[in-house]
């Protein structure tokens, strides 16, 4: 019968549309790179989803993130990204999470119930963990490098975390990882050198923070302040779902 996915159901087939029907993916950040995961995994039709993160649409996202328009700024975006993705499968299943994944709270995570997990935040602690998680509980897990300070989509590509290079994020990634006897992690990475920011306080969320009242992770508690255009971390976000899609599937 004909339906929404009946095209994605040409290349793929009815078995794997309902092994991804059936399929919970937890996606860790809803930002620049997590928020076309969401939007590509939804539309590839995944039917459950764990939605985690604490931070609120800022006017600053508008520049790159799928889900932040004029409406949308000051709502969380666990929230808006729910909304999003009922508005396009009203029958999927979505779990939201209005928190930052850290290891203190990383026992509130029912990983078993998860086919597979995307790590689209940008801490070294979370990622890691994360990547603990997956590897404890034997859950399928992608992460996301650098996409920062980047303005070529081209270079993206996906690779074991071993094999990686140039990229700060994953030189540290490696270390960690290697300390704690992980051999393997997929990873979404860029070899492209990153662009320094320019030094503009005019235009620096340092000296002019416009975050949403209540939001626990302000841009002025950061070290540092990335760039970021359209164009390079929705790249990023799709060909991570690509991935997802693909491992979902590929026994079926």
């Amino acid at each position: 019968m004909l339906n929404q996915f009946s095209r994605t159901e040409l290349l793929l087939g009815r078995e794997a549309m309902n092994k991804l029907k059936k399929s919970r993916v937890a996606i860790f950040g809803i930002g620049g790179v997590g928020g076309y995961t969401c939007e590509a995994l939804v539309r590839s039709g995944v039917g459950a989803f764990d939605l985690i993160d604490d931070d609120k649409v800022c006017l600053t996202n508008l520049n790159r993130q799928i889900i932040a328009n004029r409406r949308t700024v000051g709502q969380y975006k666990v929230d808006v990204m729910s909304e999003h993705i009922l508005g396009i499968n009203p029958e999927a299943d979505v779990r939201i999470h209005k928190c930052f994944f850290l290891p203190e709270n990383a026992g509130d995570f029912f990983f078993e119930e998860y086919d597979y997990l995307v790590d689209a935040v940008d801490t070294v602690t979370a990622k890691i963990e994360l990547v603990m998680k997956a590897k404890e509980k034997g859950v399928p897990i992608i992460s996301s490098m650098g996409a920062g300070n980047k303005l070529d989509g081209s270079r993206f590509t996906v690779s074991d975390i071993y094999k990686t290079k140039v990229c700060p994020l994953a030189k540290v990634m490696r270390r960690e990882l290697k300390k704690r006897g992980v051999k393997k992690l997929k990873v979404v990475y860029s070899d492209e050198i990153p662009i320094q920011p320019m030094e503009d306080m005019a235009i620096s969320c340092k000296k002019n923070c416009i975050c949403p009242p209540g939001t626990e992770r302000k841009c002025t508690d950061r070290r540092a302040i990335p760039g970021s255009v359209a164009f390079v971390p929705s790249v990023a976000g799709l060909i991570m779902a690509g991935e997802v899609v693909k491992d979902l599937v590929k026994d079926v």
